[in-house]
């Protein structure tokens, strides 16, 4: 079923509200409803099916580029092509994407947050034609949902929260607050499907692996300095 742009745009209206650095609003998003479209994208998130299965596929863009342009139009000298602006507009765009999400399950949408997007961001950044300092940060996949899937596990708030300063837990309190994670059904079929020991090596062996971080992470630091934040 499709969702009416209408919609999508007001949620996005609303989603504005977000707190911003100085204002300035360092953010785009790229609204891809065409299959052509989706296509192109696809395989830039390994072909998660929901790519191609949802009506909406909202690329979120870090924007220098917009308030960079208005600078030199007015004379005034713009010096945001560096890590530090490209980490702003990030928060900028991240806020404003955490509100939308908040906003269109409110209305009964279901989204889904792709993080292969700094994954892949030169194929995402060519297939979307996005210029100089501009970045895709996030990608959410938008639709009304057809089943009511049970929430995933989250760790208890307290293991989230220090009080004054950092309280660099102890070994006996690290393994307490993931005992629950680990002890959950499914992710123990996890580490028998992987055949490893425990959850954290289905982490590190098999879904963020060391050799994939490091070469993504090469990835991403060109494809900043493709973009001019670096």
């Amino acid at each position: 079923m499709d969702v009416e742009k209408s919609l999508i745009h007001s949620l996005l209206r609303t989603a504005s509200r977000a707190a911003t650095m100085g204002n300035m609003q360092l953010y785009s998003v790229v609204e891809t409803r065409t299959e052509a479209g989706k296509a192109a994208l696809a395989p830039l998130h390994f072909n998660q099916p929901m790519v191609m299965g949802a009506p909406v596929v909202l690329t979120f863009v870090a924007d220098f580029r917009r308030f960079t342009r208005w600078c030199d139009l007015s004379n005034a000298d713009a010096g945001y092509d560096n890590l530090l602006s490209f980490s702003n507009a990030m928060t900028d765009t991240l806020l404003f994407c955490q509100n939308f999400c908040t906003l269109a399950e409110e209305a009964g949408l279901g989204t889904c947050f792709l993080g292969t997007t700094i994954y892949n961001p030169k194929g995402i950044i060519a297939a979307l034609n996005l210029p100089m300092l501009t970045f895709p940060v996030a990608t959410i996949t938008v639709g009304w949902p057809d089943e009511d899937p049970a929430q995933p596990d989250r760790l208890d708030i307290e293991s989230l929260i220090h009080e004054e300063t950092y309280d660099d837990a102890d070994d006996e309190a690290i393994r307490r607050i993931y005992a629950f994670k680990e002890s959950l059904e499914e992710n123990k079929k996890f580490v028998e499907i992987n055949r490893k020991e425990n959850l954290a090596q289905v982490f590190t062996d098999c879904r963020y692996t060391r050799k994939d971080n490091e070469a993504m992470s090469k990835g991403l630091l060109e494809a900043l300095h493709l973009q001019g934040f670096m």
